[in-house]
């Protein structure tokens, strides 16, 4: 069961880009499995939202749902979606462990002179990385679409968005070519 536990709430962590405080709080009455939605209620900044999620999330969160059942609840609909064995919230600081043994045990790491090592909040950071490049990828205006993704993450503004989108080869590689792609659009209209 804690496998299963963990497993699910470091997808829903990514797959949703969630805080861990707000994956942690999530109760049994905010996981809509029907339509597709996470309730997350007064996080950072008193805010609460609806997050949308996609099918494979989704599907990983009704697993776990039928496991969740056989453990307590006791605050019946209202009590942790992600539970420990007595059915009580899982810790912050045992999910922080199990991030830390799991990273440990996968080899990731950043060299030893780098000032912290990989957070269980980078995760967020890295959906929101990886929605980027998705966009840049599909040709969409990623401008207009940034004040969409700081609503999904709960920021008051799309500065807050902005601090987390790391520059990464990846992306740096999808912005030139954009860019690329742009200023050769503009070369055909002066030299046509």
């Amino acid at each position: 069961m804690q496998p299963l536990t963990y497993r699910t709430l470091l997808l829903v962590l990514y797959g949703a880009g969630l805080r861990a405080s707000e994956g942690l709080r999530l109760r049994c009455c905010d996981v809509d499995l029907c339509e597709r939605l996470l309730s997350i209620w007064d996080t950072k900044f008193f805010k609460s939202r609806v997050v949308p999620i996609g099918e494979d999330l989704c599907r990983a969160l009704g697993t776990y749902r039928q496991v969740r059942e056989s453990l307590p609840k006791p605050a019946g609909a209202r009590s942790a979606f992600f539970a420990a064995r007595s059915g009580d919230v899982v810790s912050r600081q045992q999910l922080e462990k199990v991030f830390r043994r799991l990273r440990q045990h996968a080899g990731i790491r950043r060299p030893a002179t780098e000032r912290w090592q990989p957070r269980l909040h980078d995760l967020r950071h890295t959906m929101a990385v990886q929605r980027v490049i998705a966009w840049y990828r599909e040709g969409v205006d990623v401008e207009a679409r940034l004040p969409l993704l700081a609503a999904y993450l709960g920021h008051v503004n799309v500065s807050g968005t902005q601090i987390y989108l790391t520059m990464t080869p990846e992306l740096l590689a999808e912005a030139s070519w954009r860019f690329e792609r742009y200023a050769a659009v503009g070369k055909e209209h002066t030299h046509g």
